[in-house]
């Protein structure tokens, strides 16, 4: 596609990349850094969805492709609006793993320009709090966003 925006960010953890994997795809451990609840595991092509602890939604969620260890992406937002989000996993010599998430991709508009300042500091958040509770078990998330309770 032309003149489409994506979003990139990335981190490395001091984990090994199966922990990491796991972090993402068992709802019990993402529930400790990014959703509230989930309504399975992610797996290839199942549908699950997702609440968040400060929005009274539920996102729609379509697993796409898992390679254990390696790579998840899945399909989320309304329909017709869903974008492709996509998390590829690097273990290093060191057991640490490095996680690049992509989000695509919207028509370079207004629209889709604040789609990427949005979600852009919105994945950077989910980075850092996985890594927070990967590494240390903390749940960074727990409180951080209080203040936007009743958005959308």
């Amino acid at each position: 596609m032309e003149n489409q925006l994506e979003i990139k960010a990335g981190i490395q953890i001091q984990k090994t990349a199966n922990e990491v994997f796991e972090a993402i795809v068992d709802p019990a451990k993402m529930s400790n850094y990014f959703i509230s609840e989930s309504t399975g595991r992610m797996e290839e092509g199942k549908e699950l969805v997702w609440r968040f602890p400060e929005f009274d939604i539920k996102v729609p969620v379509r697993i796409g492709k898992i390679e254990k260890d390696k790579y998840v992406s899945y399909y989320w937002g309304a329909e017709g609006k869903q974008t492709l989000v996509e998390m590829t996993l690097t273990e290093k010599e060191d057991n640490s793993t490095v996680i690049i998430v992509t989000e695509k991709s919207k028509k370079n508009d207004e629209a889709g320009i604040n789609w990427v300042k949005g979600n852009t500091e919105g994945w950077a958040n989910f980075l850092a709090c996985l890594k927070a509770y990967v590494e240390y078990g903390i749940n960074l998330r727990k409180g951080a966003f209080e203040f936007r309770r009743g958005e959308k």
